[in-house]
């Protein structure tokens, strides 16, 4: 039996798929603390469901999943409007310092993905999507990336992708604070800062409002339209195969920067809110289609890439982070921030940061320079990085 789906009855799928995910996360402690998103858990029930249809030859399901790439776009080009140059001058030395260790990290997560896809003779895209794809990419971008990999033959790239990124959004949670106490107690570091002088945030957003909400939805379509030529200028000018939303991205980063040189009112509220809700559609409906029998042959490998991926991430945050950031509290409170971003996303990079600070004391530097600095070169460099390993290894 097969069951269809048209676009509207998929997009209610999709709804009930989110609800679901985000009704469980209410009810599991486990998965609010690990920051598991709510179209995760909700796509990952619902593809394990039309897996055992298939499997047992009871049903089959069709959707038609036009709107995904869409949703995919504009989520990509909201996190363009995050990057502006004006903040990021905020953090100074010390921030140009972590952006590039941030960078050169991308590259060091893809070198090992690759050398051990390598060594287990599995396809070497599949080692890029359990590298920077899904280690500091994330779930968005692991679902992003995967249909790229799998035009290219890397057969089951969204669904290792997918589930690289969520192992990491655990990992990440867990690694960082161990990496801080180790720093703290070896090197006997304290916090130079008063209670209460370092955990709120830099900017105050502003609240969302109903007059202008529907103007930002405008700027951000139009800097995803102007994104589609910047994407097909990046591919003229390189020659390397750009996603699509690279360029979405590049047109909300375009716009934001404009806007601020101008002095022209941008509300980031509403348009986190647009990125958000984007996001979390586009999640629903990658995460329903998730092919589950392309990981039972690659369990194994995947297994000891991701973990040797983690002891990587904490090494690197241990001798390498820790020490360019000047080898004090603030640069152990960094450490812990950079496991978590480094293996999972700005939440957990933040909850780590908070572990330690609540116990150990302010790090009002490291609260603002680490969360801004990584999501920002993280989201800017990475997808160059992983389509130069894809072009280099396809």
């Amino acid at each position: 039996m097969t069951i269809k789906f048209d676009l509207i009855q998929t997009m209610g799928l999709a709804v009930i798929v989110y609800l679901l995910g985000m009704h469980i996360k209410s009810k599991v402690a486990f998965l609010r603390k690990y920051f598991i998103p709510a179209p995760v858990i909700g796509g990952l029930i619902a593809s394990i469901l039309i897996f055992i249809g298939i499997q047992t030859g009871t049903y089959k399901i069709t959707m038609t999943t036009t709107l995904q790439n869409y949703f995919m776009n504009l989520f990509f080009c909201t996190t363009g409007f995050t990057c502006s140059i004006a903040i990021i001058k905020k953090s100074g030395k010390l921030g140009a310092i972590l952006a590039v260790g941030a960078v050169f990290f991308l590259v060091v997560q893809n070198i090992v993905g690759v050398s051990l896809a390598g060594i287990f003779g599995i396809n070497k895209l599949l080692g890029i999507a359990m590298g920077s794809i899904s280690m500091s990419g994330g779930v968005g971008s692991g679902a992003a990336f995967g249909p790229t990999l799998e035009k290219l033959g890397a057969d089951g790239g969204t669904t290792i992708g997918v589930a690289a990124a969520t192992f990491g959004l655990l990992m990440g949670s867990i690694v960082g604070g161990p990496v801080a106490e180790m720093l703290i107690s070896k090197y006997s570091l304290k916090s130079s800062f008063k209670e209460g002088s370092g955990t709120s945030d830099v900017e105050t957003k502003s609240t969302i409002s109903e007059k202008h909400y529907f103007m930002s939805l405008i700027l951000v379509i139009c800097a995803a339209a102007v994104g589609s030529y910047i994407h097909a200028l990046l591919i003229k000018a390189t020659g390397l195969t750009f996603p699509y939303y690279v360029g979405c991205l590049f047109g909300g980063m375009l716009f934001r920067n404009v806007m601020d040189k101008k002095n022209l009112s941008l509300n980031m509220k509403e348009i986190d809110l647009i990125g958000s809700v984007s996001l979390n559609l586009f999640l629903s409906l990658a995460l329903m289609n998730l092919n589950i029998a392309k990981l039972v042959g690659l369990a194994g490998p995947m297994i000891v890439i991701l973990l040797v991926q983690c002891v990587v991430m904490m090494l690197w945050s241990y001798f390498v982070t820790f020490r360019t950031m000047g080898k004090n509290y603030e640069a152990a409170v960094m450490a812990a921030g950079h496991c978590g971003v480094g293996l999972g996303q700005t939440p957990n990079a933040v909850a780590n940061m908070a572990a330690v600070i609540e116990k150990n004391g302010p790090a009002p530097n490291a609260w603002f320079i680490l969360p801004v600095i990584t999501v920002v070169f993280i989201n800017i460099m990475n997808p160059i990085i992983i389509t130069t390993f894809i072009n280099l290894f396809k």
